[in-house]
């Protein structure tokens, strides 16, 4: 069984962007498309900023039980993992 995420953005010339985030057999695999593109791009590795969204996206389905945290963990380590962060300013302890 796979798990699907979709969202749409605007990019900095203002053309509208979807990504896809699709978990099967344990691994996420994100694909991007402008409006104007007829094809989609997959990202290996993933996109940090996309990967931010992602974890974003699933932490407001899990609130809303529609999604497992276990997948947002698996995102967090994999933002982590590249040397990001997921956290945003107000949500960081003091003293970090």
């Amino acid at each position: 069984m796979h798990n699907k995420h979709v969202w749409t953005e605007r990019n900095e010339e203002g053309e509208k962007r979807e990504v896809r985030a699709v978990k099967f057999g344990g691994a996420w695999r994100l694909q991007s498309k402008l409006a104007s593109a007829d094809d989609w791009t997959y990202h290996e590795p993933a996109l940090l900023p996309d990967l931010v969204e992602l974890r974003e996206l699933l932490f407001r389905k899990y609130q809303r039980r529609r999604a497992a945290y276990e997948d947002v963990v698996l995102i967090e380590k994999m933002i982590e993992s590249r040397g990001g962060t997921w956290r945003k300013d107000e949500d960081e302890e003091p003293g970090e």
